[in-house]
């Protein structure tokens, strides 16, 4: 089921300004949503091209894109560029997904304190594999993990994805150390020391007064209450996932490449706004990864997007181990060294201009006049931002 060609974007315009009027909202998301409304309008400027063959002449005018993270339309490119910078970093061995989930009874706690949680959800994730690959492997791995706080229905649904090597460097740096073929460490081994972790890093937060709680969880305000809330998550399994390898370094790429820089939702799904209502598809796990269709009201949906803004400046995609950033170069080096010298042929690609990506991503050469398809579009005007509104504050 494809797509009507509605947009975030429109969403916001049509229903935004009621939104906004009703509900109490922080800058972030209001700069968030300003950015996805005016992202590539006049609003923002933008740049007049003309076709150099004389014969033609076509002229278009291309207006500029927000750069918002949270943007639907703005996420291809910077993907590309990312995932460009990391083939670099890829090492010929296999490759494990691991992904730590918090209960669902700790979402309104992450939504209420999202920094505070979320770096919890980190440390305590990276700690979890970095002790145990330490402990069973006598290795130092490396991974990426990716923060996501969504589901497919919109919902808080806080995880974070690992990008993990099969193996790493022993502690002393002589050698590599492999884990057992299509095996890293067992899942409940792993659920165990992270439901730990956070849980323990969780009471140093409530005990020095890090964690707001307002709302619905004014209760956990008090220490009996917030006791009885951590005795009940200690007694629950915790979901912590380890997919098989995956095939190979192309497999990886393409992981990230679905991975790194995806948002709430893609604008793709949506497939219809009508009567205040959002109607979208999305996939439900629970159900056989059955896709189903979802209406919500204009406002609902908005705030279930706006749910997914993350807090300013912060770090949702992050290195550790072997590739954290102080060590990595050196890290890689030495790794490529000891698996051999002939096991060294990562894939390697020239680093493209933006017009190079775009064509790779999109197979449209924009530099190619789309009306002649013999001149080259060449910039003979910049556009400077309309002065009929304010632009959106970039984040």
């Amino acid at each position: 089921m494809r797509g009507s060609g509605t947009e975030v974007a429109d969403i916001f315009r049509q229903y935004g300004r009621d939104y906004i009027e009703s509900h109490s909202m922080p800058r972030s998301h209001l700069r968030a949503m300003g950015a996805i409304e005016f992202c590539r309008t006049s609003l923002l400027g933008g740049h007049r091209d003309k076709c150099d063959n004389d014969e033609c002449s076509h002229v278009r005018i291309s207006y500029n894109s927000c750069r918002n993270r949270h943007c639907p339309k703005c996420q291809s490119l910077k993907k590309e560029k990312w995932i460009e910078a990391r083939t670099d970093d890829l090492l010929p061995i296999q490759y494990f997904h691991v992904v730590f989930t918090i209960p669902s009874e700790l979402n309104t706690v992450a939504l209420r304190n999202p920094k505070v949680m979320y770096d919890l959800l980190f440390r305590s994730a990276s700690e979890t594999l970095l002790e145990l690959s330490n402990d069973r492997l006598g290795a130092q791995i490396g991974f990426i993990g990716i923060l996501h706080t969504w589901g497919q229905n919109l919902m808080h649904h806080p995880h974070v994805h690992c990008v993990v090597t099969g193996g790493g460097l022993s502690n002393d740096e002589s050698h590599w150390v492999a884990c057992r073929k299509n095996f890293f460490i067992p899942v409940r081994v792993m659920s165990a020391l992270f439901r730990g972790k956070f849980l323990d890093y969780l009471k140093e937060s409530y005990n020095s007064k890090e964690l707001a709680f307002t709302g619905s969880i004014s209760r956990l305000t008090a220490p009996f209450a917030f006791g009885q809330f951590l005795g009940k998550l200690y007694h629950k399994k915790w979901v912590v996932y380890c997919k098989p390898p995956f095939n190979g370094i192309g497999g990886v790429l393409q992981y990230l490449s679905r991975y790194t820089h995806r948002i709430a939702i893609s604008n793709n799904r949506i497939l219809k706004v009508e009567k205040g209502k959002v109607t979208f598809k999305w996939r439900d796990y629970a159900d056989g990864d059955k896709e189903k269709i979802m209406p919500l009201d204009a406002a609902e949906f908005i705030r279930r997007f706006l749910l997914h803004v993350l807090p300013d400046r912060y770090v949702k995609i992050r290195h550790f181990g072997l590739l954290a950033n102080r060590k990595r170069k050196h890290n890689i080096v030495l790794s490529r060294m000891f698996l051999g010298s002939n096991k060294t042929a990562i894939i390697k690609t020239e680093h493209k201009t933006w017009q190079e990506l775009m064509l790779a991503v999109t197979g449209v050469d924009i530099n190619k006049c789309p009306v002649c398809s013999k001149g080259r579009m060449v910039t003979i005007e910049i556009l400077t931002r309309s002065s009929c509104h304010s632009p959106p504050e970039i984040s």
